[in-house]
């Protein structure tokens, strides 16, 4: 597989530029990070919520987790992981577990941590397991234009950028 279709007409619509990075097959974010050599503060990896509303995405670096409770208070709302089944069924044209953080093009609100937003530039799932999309700042901010920032990821214990 290579990169997701919704990924590639969002890149091409807002006119972004990057580079598509290859890597060994990995199953993780910090997996990637390690086997794609670039630091795990600049890969951007996204979580998928859910409740009875719908989906909410959240993207933060992998070196992070997020912090519910922030989220919650942020949206409102009472959120749960997604369901392993539901992913597979909203991101048909990306590998299980290598999610785009484009998730307003699947249809979802999408909130992006402030943390990223300090990077020089972001690394991120290009919809399979041995690509990643990078790009400056500025372009993934662009691109991540209809997600709402907020402060809801802690750094995880023992991660350094």
């Amino acid at each position: 597989m290579s990169m997701s279709a919704t990924l590639q007409e969002c890149l091409a619509d807002k006119g972004s530029r990057y580079e598509l990075v290859q890597h060994p097959y990995s199953h993780s974010s910090m997996e990637t990070a390690a086997a794609a050599h670039v630091p795990g503060d600049r890969l951007a990896k996204t979580v998928l919520f859910e409740d009875e509303q719908g989906y909410v995405a959240a993207v933060l670096p992998s070196t992070y987790a997020v912090r519910l409770s922030e989220l919650w208070t942020k949206t409102g709302r009472r959120l749960g992981l997604a369901k392993e089944a539901d992913l597979r069924e909203l991101f048909k044209d990306c590998e299980f577990g290598a999610l785009p953080p484009v998730c307003a093009a699947y249809g979802m609100k999408t909130y992006l941590d402030e943390s990223l937003v300090r990077q020089p530039d972001v690394y991120f799932e290009s919809g399979d397991h041995e690509a990643l999309v990078h790009m400056q700042s500025d372009q993934f901010l662009a691109l991540m234009d209809g997600a709402e920032r907020a402060r809801f990821g802690r750094r995880m214990q023992g991660m350094s950028a």
